[in-house]
């Protein structure tokens, strides 16, 4: 039962991005939900609370000039975790996932991690 829950919650949450309707995300989020971001690399900044990841995310949702494609979704329990690709305005793209944790109905944990240009890790020889 928990993970029908899950990808419901994860659905419209995917859906609010895609749509470009920030609305959907009002009842998404919990009050104690705690988020990291991509940026800066390598620890991304961490947003604790209703309020500031709520603005955080209606703010990419409204953003028609970027936007996420779901590449995949899978969910396991209260615990989901989303491939995508954030498009930019300009033709640029990264690729990342969120690993996102639903409880009671809402969002409690989001952590981004993304794929950005630099410099390789040494392969052993």
């Amino acid at each position: 039962m928990r993970s029908r829950e899950t990808s419901e919650i994860i659905r419209r949450f995917n859906q609010a991005f895609q749509e470009h309707n920030p609305a959907l995300l009002e009842d998404l989020v919990a009050p104690d939900c705690v988020m990291e971001s991509i940026q800066p690399a390598p620890e991304g900044t961490r947003y604790e609370g209703y309020d500031v990841n709520l603005a955080f995310w209606q703010g990419m949702a409204a953003d028609r000039v970027n936007h996420f494609e779901v590449e995949d979704t899978f969910v396991m329990g209260d615990r989901a975790n989303i491939r995508w690709r954030f498009h930019f305005g300009d033709g640029g793209s990264i690729r990342g996932v969120s690993l996102i944790r639903v409880h009671n109905g809402r969002i409690v944990e989001a952590l981004a991690y993304a794929k950005t240009p630099g410099q390789s890790a040494p392969l052993p020889e």
